[in-house]
């Protein structure tokens, strides 16, 4: 049972004639009867009644046109709403994003997902994790991206992208004896450490690494909190001291030698990067388009 045939029988039996119902549906008459006779066979029961005088269905054929309006009229509201929807899909998102997330991953899905949908377009509010969250609970951003998940009972996480974490250190001799086998988890208390403010994902996320690794975060000789991952680079750079950071973030340095980049003691730190939206609002149209697109394309 397909659509022509169901549109052939629903005409004939509101036109009360094969030959009305070719003309409405710019069909030969043998084409309408060859589409009747299908779907009989098909149900293999008499819908449409014949004679000399008049055409008409038959009980079965009564039952059937019930159906069979409602099946095309869900046709028609099909096809209006993937109108409308096409006609909508133009506007602005605002996204809240924190660091790591929305300086390495967020530009390739933003550029694959606007060769797609070209007219909408984004107000990307760069932040810390914390403060995405923040956003997203006052629906100040209907989207945010954050770099782990924090407590926030009216947000809804979703994980988009796989991150690996790494100790980078100055480019100095002293380090490049780890090179090939980590860098000692116990050293690091011994260096000077670089962090990530409060509220970085990051740095709630190297916390918890350390503190399964038997490190008190608490016993770390940090000298310097900063929000800037760029500025983190720069400082490990000049020998200022050691930091961890996403691999994604610091990869152009460790590339020009800049930094020297190791696991723990060849223990890989791998976290989850979030994708996340308040639980109880509607995203609005191109946002839940661009919620259901982010979700998926690092898994590609």
């Amino acid at each position: 049972m397909d659509i022509k045939q169901l549109e052939a029988f629903v005409y004939v039996v509101e036109t009360c004639s094969f030959s009305k119902a070719g003309e409405l549906l710019h069909l030969t008459q043998p084409t309408i009867s060859s589409h009747i006779a299908s779907l009989e066979r098909e149900l293999k029961i008499k819908l449409i009644v014949r004679t000399t005088k008049e055409t008409y269905p038959s009980d079965a054929g009564k039952l059937l046109y019930n159906y069979a309006k409602e099946i095309l009229a869900m046709r028609e509201n099909a096809v209006r709403a993937i109108q409308v929807f096409s006609r909508e899909m133009r506007g602005t998102i605002t996204v809240a994003a924190s660091t790591i997330p929305g300086q390495y991953y967020l530009p390739k899905l933003l550029q694959s997902f606007r060769e797609k949908y070209p007219d909408i377009k984004f107000n990307i509010q760069m932040t810390d994790s914390a403060d995405v969250v923040d956003m997203v609970t006052s629906r100040s951003a209907e989207v945010g991206f954050t770099g782990t998940e924090l407590e926030a009972p009216k947000c809804v996480y979703r994980e988009f992208a796989d991150d690996k974490l790494v100790v980078i250190t100055p480019n100095e001799d002293r380090f490049r004896q780890y090179t090939g086998r980590g860098f000692p988890i116990r050293k690091i208390l011994e260096e000077t450490f670089i962090s990530r403010e409060r509220g970085s994902g990051t740095r709630k996320e190297t916390e918890a690494f350390l503190k399964e690794l038997g490190i008190d975060p608490g016993e770390l000789q940090t000298a310097i909190e900063v929000r800037s991952t760029e500025s983190i680079k720069k400082m490990v750079s000049e020998g200022m001291g050691v930091a961890v950071l996403s691999h994604s973030a610091c990869e152009d340095y460790e590339q020009f030698g800049k930094v020297l980049a190791f696991d723990f003691d060849n223990i890989t730190l791998r976290r989850k990067l979030y994708l996340i939206k308040h639980k109880n609002s509607i995203l609005s149209p191109i946002a839940q388009v661009f919620y259901d697109y982010a979700k998926n394309y690092y898994k590609k």
